[in-house]
C-alpha cells in the first residue's frame, strides 16, 4: 500500500476504507509517512469531502492514536456535550452539574478561548482554587463523587488530532466538516462519554455562519457518531446576540451561578435545558424531552444542580467561600458604560463584534500563547427586543488598561442597533438532529 495511491484515490472522489484510511494516519502518528503527502490529502478532502462511513473510520482511528480514558468500574450513563463555540457560551458550567444532578455522569473535556470565542477553562481558572489540570484518579473520583469532572486535554489523548489540527492550519483545510467531525468525536469519546449532545451554533458569533453550514456540521457529527454506534443529537442554538447577560471569564462563572440558583436569563436557560434534557434521554434516564425537561428544572429548584456545582468545586480544589464572597465584586479597576443615543428598541446586539471587543480587553485570545484577564468583560444590561430611553445604559465594559475604553466603547457602539420596529424575540433553538 503506498500513500500516493490513496491520495489520488481521495482526490479522484472515490470513498476510502478501513484498511486504507488506519495506514495513512497509524504512518501519520508514526512518522513513516511524511507530512507533505498528509497535506495533499488532507487538501484532497477538503475538496472532495468524506462519506460518513469513511469518517467514522477516520475518528476510530485517531481515537486509537492515543490513551483512551479508563473510566472501567464507573457506573453510568456516561453522557457528555460539545459546543461548537459562541459569545457568553457559559452553558457547559451549568449543564454539568445540572446534568449529574439528574443521574448522569458527565465526563467532560473542555478547551481555551481561540478567537472571538471563550473558553470554558479559562473561566473555571477564576474561581479561587479550582484547577482543571487534574489526573486520571481524580478525574475518575469526581465521576464518582461530584459526578462531573472538567478537565482540559491530555497530551497523550488523541495525538493525531493535535499533528492533523496543527497542519490543517497551515494548509487551509479547517473548514473541512469531516475533518471537524472526526477532530471533535475523537477528542470526546477517547474522555470516556458514551453518548454525545452536541450544541451547534449559528449566527454572526458562531463559526458556521448560516443554517445550510450549522446543519451540514450537525448531519455529519450525529451521522458520523451512528456510524460508530454512538447515540448522538446535535441541537442547533442561535448565535446572533450573546448568551445571557455577561461575557468574560468570572463574569460567566458569576452568570452561571445565578442560572443554577434559578435565576438565569431565560435565553441562556432555555439552551442549556434543552441540551440538558437530550443528555438523559440519550443516557437513558429519561424516556423523551418533556420529561427531561422537567427532571432539569426540578433540579433548578430544589438547589441540586447548585450543591453538585459546589461539590465540584471544592473535588477540583476551589474555595467555595472565596468565590461566593468575590460574587458581584471581582471587577477590573476600570469600567465604561455605553447610553443609549436614542429611544427605542434593541434590534441587534452582533456577537462576533461584542466578541471582538471582548478580545480587545482581555477576555479572549488571538493565539494560544496569548494571556487571559480574569475581571474584564463585558455587562450587557439590555438585550435585544428590551425597550431603551436615551442616556440609558446598554452595556458596561470592565477593563484593565484605561487607554482601551475608548475604543472598545466605540466597538460595542456599533455593536448595538436600536431602532423603532416592534422585535420579536426567536426561539434559541433551531433545528434538532438526532440518532438515539
Amino acid at each position: 500500500m503506498r500513500a500516493v495511491d490513496i491520495i489520488m484515490k481521495k482526490r479522484m472522489g472515490e470513498e476510502l476504507n478501513k484498511e486504507e484510511i488506519h495506514f495513512l494516519i497509524s504512518g501519520y502518528v508514526d512518522g513513516s509517512i511524511p507530512e507533505y503527502q498528509i497535506s495533499a490529502w488532507l487538501m484532497a478532502v477538503f475538496f472532495k469531502g468524506m462519506t460518513f462511513t469513511e469518517t467514522g473510520y477516520l475518528t476510530r482511528e485517531m481515537i486509537n492514536s492515543g490513551e483512551v480514558l479508563d473510566l472501567e468500574g464507573i457506573p453510568g450513563p456516561l453522557v457528555d456535550k460539545h459546543s461548537t463555540g459562541g459569545v457568553g457560551d457559559k452553558v457547559s458550567i451549568i449543564l454539568a452539574p445540572l446534568a449529574a444532578a439528574c443521574g448522569l455522569r458527565v465526563p467532560m473535556m473542555s478547551g481555551r478561548a481561540l478567537g472571538h470565542t471563550g473558553g470554558t477553562l479559562d473561566k473555571l481558572d477564576t474561581i479561587p482554587g479550582f484547577t482543571t489540570e487534574i489526573d486520571i484518579e481524580q478525574f475518575r473520583n469526581n465521576l464518582m463523587g461530584s459526578g462531573l469532572a472538567m478537565t482540559g486535554q491530555s497530551k497523550d489523548v488523541v495525538p493525531a488530532d493535535k499533528k492533523m489540527y496543527a497542519l490543517r492550519d497551515v494548509t487551509a483545510t479547517v473548514e473541512s466538516v469531516p475533518l471537524i467531525t472526526a477532530s471533535i468525536l475523537s477528542k470526546k469519546f477517547a474522555e470516556g462519554a458514551e453518548s454525545l449532545v452536541f450544541d451547534v451554533k449559528c449566527g454572526s458569533g458562531a463559526f458556521m455562519k448560516n443554517m445550510e453550514e450549522a446543519e451540514r456540521l450537525a448531519n455529519s457529527l450525529v451521522e458520523t457518531g451512528k456510524s460508530l454506534g454512538r447515540k448522538v443529537v446535535a441541537v442547533i442554538t442561535r448565535m446572533d446576540e450573546p448568551l445571557g447577560h455577561m461575557v468574560g471569564n468570572f463574569l460567566e462563572i458569576e452568570e452561571s451561578i445565578d442560572c443554577l440558583k434559578g435565576k438565569g436569563p431565560k435565553d441562556l436557560m432555555d439552551v442549556t435545558y434543552r441540551l440538558t434534557g437530550w443528555m438523559l434521554v440519550a443516557g437513558g434516564i429519561c424516556s423523551d424531552i418533556d420529561s427531561a425537561l422537567a427532571l432539569c428544572r426540578e433540579k433548578i429548584e430544589n438547589g441540586e444542580a447548585y450543591d453538585r456545582f459546589i461539590q465540584n468545586v471544592r473535588e477540583q480544589g476551589g474555595d467555595p467561600e472565596a468565590l461566593l464572597k468575590g460574587y458581584g465584586t471581582f471587577r477590573s479597576k476600570y469600567s465604561v458604560e455605553l447610553k443609549a443615543a436614542k429611544d427605542g428598541i434593541v434590534q441587534e446586539i452582533n456577537a462576533f463584534e461584542t466578541g471582538m471587543t471582548g478580545v480587545l480587553i482581555g477576555v479572549g485570545r488571538n493565539k494560544t500563547t496569548d494571556d487571559v484577564l480574569p475581571y474584564v468583560g463585558i455587562e450587557l444590561k439590555k438585550k435585544c427586543g428590551d425597550s431603551v430611553q436615551t442616556g440609558e445604559t446598554l452595556c458596561v465594559i470592565y477593563t484593565e488598561d484605561v487607554s482601551k475604553n475608548d475604543i472598545a466603547l466605540a466597538k460595542m457602539k456599533d455593536a448595538y442597533k436600536i431602532g423603532s420596529d416592534l422585535f420579536s424575540v426567536k426561539d434559541m433553538i433551531r433545528k434538532e438532529i438526532k440518532a438515539i
